[in-house]
């Protein structure tokens, strides 16, 4: 993830920081069925049953799951919360929090809203101007 944002001239907190649009919207079963079903072992167990409850092994790909259960209709920093307890719904938001150079910028984010949110405003103008 990091290389793919770098090519586009975007660093790693502007790349934790644009993850953290995922704190709104919703994912279809088909992207995170692996996840749920022992393909990652950086998930919380009970929010991993949870999920499987609307997404079972096989069928029910267009079946959604909030990407930020905690407040899934709130644009705030509660989806980096979800990280540091290993509730990130996708793959490729829960790698931003396992024992890697993004760990820092997430607990930041976490425990900062304000952080959060200047970082994102940053990092979409810095996008948009791609």
């Amino acid at each position: 993830l990091e290389a793919a944002f770098l090519k586009k001239n975007l660093n790693t907190v502007d790349m934790v920081a644009l993850s953290g649009a995922h704190t709104i919207g919703k994912a279809q079963c088909s992207n995170f069925r692996n996840r749920i079903y022992g393909g990652d072992t950086n998930i919380n167990t009970a929010f991993a049953t949870s999920l499987k409850a609307n997404c079972p092994q096989s069928g029910g790909n267009s079946n959604l799951a909030n990407l930020d259960t905690t407040t899934p209709n709130a644009f705030d920093n509660a989806y980096y919360t979800n990280l540091l307890s290993q509730k990130g719904l996708l793959h490729s938001d829960q790698v931003l929090f396992n024992n890697d150079t993004t760990d820092n910028t997430v607990r930041n984010f976490a425990s900062n809203a304000a952080a959060f949110s200047s970082a994102f405003t940053t990092a979409m103008i810095k996008m948009g101007n791609i």
